[in-house]
């Protein structure tokens, strides 16, 4: 599995998403809980950009119909986004936040 460097470690304040672009996809990284996801920053219903939401219990919402996402799962908590988004596996090296694009979910 091949990782992309997303960001430094330092970057990331506590359930504040971070837009990054790795090899032309948008991932948005997301350091809440104890854990650093990374999951596309795209919202499945409507094409808006879901580091622009808030974090709340491991869930990303959107800021434009108010869809949340498992940042685990990628999963939908419920209308109007039926479809999960993609997230992505995440290692931390050193201060390095590293992304590998192969889809978890």
């Amino acid at each position: 599995m091949s990782y992309l460097k997303a960001c430094a470690l330092s970057e990331l304040e506590e359930n504040t998403p971070k837009r990054v672009e790795l090899d032309g996809t948008p991932v948005s990284i997301v350091r809440a809980e104890g854990e650093v996801f990374a999951i596309n920053d795209i919202c499945s219903h409507a094409n808006v950009s879901l580091s622009e939401g808030e974090v709340e219990d491991c869930m990303i919402e959107c800021w434009l119909h108010g869809s949340a996402f498992d940042l685990r799962t990628g999963k939908p908590s419920g209308l109007p986004a039926t479809r999960p988004v993609p997230v992505y596996p995440v290692k931390i090296e050193g201060d390095d936040v590293l992304v590998s694009l192969t889809q978890e979910s």
